[in-house]
């Protein structure tokens, strides 16, 4: 692996996006259905948002358009201003603006609402980092600033563990989990916060950067990131989507978009899940209770 890997995955992704938001639509259209994330963890990623686009379209009864941003906040700030309809975000964003957001669905990852974050480093034999307190003078790749699994809780970690940001090194944001794998696996940090799930399902679609690192720290288990839209949206196709994603394990198709995700299928919000992440969030100063 070496240093051009990140570069000419960021390069690819930024080719993605290119073509997705050409599809953008003008705000507070109801013709369609646009829906905001950020990087998804397939090699195929073009051609899977369009299979899954075409799915959901299918079943909704209007065209279905993803919409893709290197970070949650721009992703917020698309779904803020009604230029789209829905957002796959992260729970921390969505414990920030709780008031402003309505949840549509959660996704299951072995068949539970949960996740959890890892410190991931390079596979040696002796292991050359063994936990938060091995962090001090090294790099530290993030995954986004309004990322749980890629910021928030290292933030918390690093303060139990007693480590300033001035003890490490560097720190940087990535943008994408994917690319923190790729960051540590190139040398580019010693170490990563990264979402556990994003890196199991890489391990499973035997990524390269993941044959390089190896999980050092395992978090508690989170709410997994979930689908959410503005509260008190009147777009008529929302209760839909959040129907068509819960249905989703009962066709084949949809069963091969979720193997796909490495999911086990969307589940009915509850709100409460989030908590603990609002909890971690108090405990750095990022939040107010």
């Amino acid at each position: 692996m070496q240093r051009r890997t990140l570069v000419e995955w960021g390069a690819a992704w930024g080719l993605l996006q290119g073509g997705v938001q050409a599809q953008t639509l003008p705000k507070n259209d109801t013709t369609s259905l646009r829906i905001g994330l950020t990087a998804v963890i397939l090699a195929d990623q073009a051609a899977f948002l369009t299979r899954w686009s075409d799915y959901l379209g299918a079943r909704m009864g209007l065209p279905v358009v993803f919409v893709a941003r290197e970070s949650y906040q721009n992703i917020l700030d698309l779904l803020f201003s009604d230029q789209l309809d829905a957002a796959w975000i992260c729970g921390y964003p969505y414990i920030l603006h709780q008031s402003k957001l309505q949840l549509l669905a959660t996704p299951l990852f072995n068949g539970k609402p949960f996740y959890q974050s890892y410190l991931i480093g390079r596979s040696r034999n002796p292991p050359e980092l063994t936990g938060w307190g091995d962090l001090k003078q090294r790099v530290l790749a993030y995954s986004d600033p309004l990322s749980n699994s890629g910021w928030l809780v290292a933030q918390a970690q690093m303060r139990a563990a007693g480590l300033k940001a001035s003890d490490l090194r560097r720190t940087f944001f990535a943008h994408g989990h994917r690319n923190v794998a790729e960051a540590v696996a190139s040398g580019l940090a010693q170490a990563g916060c990264i979402d556990g799930y994003v890196w199991d399902t890489m391990q499973l679609q035997k990524m390269a950067a993941v044959a390089h690192t190896s999980v050092i720290w395992r978090s508690d288990w989170y709410a997994f990131p979930p689908i959410v839209a503005r509260l008190n949206d009147s777009h008529p196709a929302l209760a839909e989507l959040g129907a068509a994603l819960q249905n989703m394990p009962n066709d084949s198709q949809g069963l091969s978009l979720l193997k796909a995700l490495n999911l086990s299928g969307f589940a009915k919000p509850d709100a409460s899940l989030f908590e603990p992440i609002k909890t971690l969030a108090a405990s750095v100063g990022a939040v107010r209770t």
